[in-house]
């Protein structure tokens, strides 16, 4: 013999707008002012306590020229209703403090590049709109942005690079230029001719570390001249790296966004190279499926991502 399997609670209790409309009922005695009151029609609110009574299995509300009251079994449900609704009221004001402290704070990852030359600018706007939002910025490079979206470490992201992480949902938020450069009184800077992609592929660099935007781009772009030489040095940040190469270590590849103060005053010179793309995308990245919220999806479209 088959047992019948017993219904689910929620086929058993009515729901919470019925429960609300019979406490309506019960306070002032008529179904009419009940209904305007919850916002729908009589013929909706007779309907709708009829489904409870059949639900229930008892007369709840007695209806007669003189306005409505509630039977005995009425009576007790209504105790219980409210018991119900008081619940529900408890439960909407700590979900709303929930949203509360989600929107006072918001956690970016950005690489390097973004945080030092865009971001910056991004927050003060964010701080105008949100003043009551605290940001906290954790940088790295592109491949540890990816890594703390998905460990669910940073509300939203920001990297630089020829596509999206495994992962993650993105949108672009900006372009940016790799730019060779050297000291002024490097021999690249006094060449009349541009360097060949060979030679630079060939040539011991100061490079960012594997793992970064920059690095991953220039990979790419030097694979089809035998790729990269070991580097010179591998520094961990675009500071570092351009403070060597002001101090004469030798050449590199920079983000375009990074060097303008330093080719303005003639620290550094920009050497043309031929026949090799350098350009990126400057992206902003969440999980994939979860499309940013709160200040996360304000910062977005200060940006220009959404």
């Amino acid at each position: 013999m088959t047992a019948t399997p017993e219904r689910r609670l929620a086929d058993r209790v009515p729901d919470l707008s019925a429960l609300e409309l019979l406490l309506a009922v019960a306070r002032l005695g008529s179904l009419g002012r009940a209904a305007r009151e919850t916002g729908i029609t009589q013929p909706a609110a007779s309907g709708r306590i009829r489904g409870m009574e059949r639900m229930l299995g008892v007369a709840l509300v007695e209806r007669s020229p003189r306005g409505s009251t509630l039977t005995d079994a009425g009576v007790l449900v209504t105790d219980w209703a409210r018991r119900i609704v008081e619940a529900a009221e408890a439960f909407d004001a700590g979900a709303e403090a929930l949203r509360g402290r989600r929107d006072s704070r918001l956690r970016v990852a950005a690489s390097m590049t973004i945080a030092e030359y865009l971001l910056p600018g991004w927050l003060v706007a964010l701080r105008a709109r949100l003043p009551g939002t605290a940001v906290s910025l954790l940088a790295g490079n592109s491949a540890a942005v990816a890594e703390r979206l998905r460990a669910g470490e940073a509300d939203l992201g920001f990297v630089e690079g020829l596509a999206l992480p495994a992962g993650l949902s993105g949108a672009v938020v900006g372009g940016d230029r790799l730019v060779v450069v050297t000291a002024p009184a490097h021999p690249w800077a006094r060449r009349r001719a541009p360097l060949g992609a060979g030679e630079l592929a060939a040539t011991p660099l100061i490079l960012r570390e594997r793992g970064s935007g920059t690095r991953q781009v220039l990979d790419a772009a030097l694979a089809a001249h035998g790729g990269l030489a070991e580097p010179l040095l591998e520094l961990a940040s675009t500071t570092a790296v351009k403070a060597a190469v002001v101090g004469g270590a030798g050449p590199s590849v920079l983000s375009e966004l990074a060097i303008g103060e330093e080719l303005a005053a003639g620290r550094l010179a920009e050497i043309p190279v031929e026949d090799l793309d350098l350009h990126r995308a400057l992206r902003a990245v969440w999980p994939a499926g979860h499309r940013p919220t709160g200040p996360a999806r304000e910062l977005l479209s200060l940006t220009g991502g959404s």
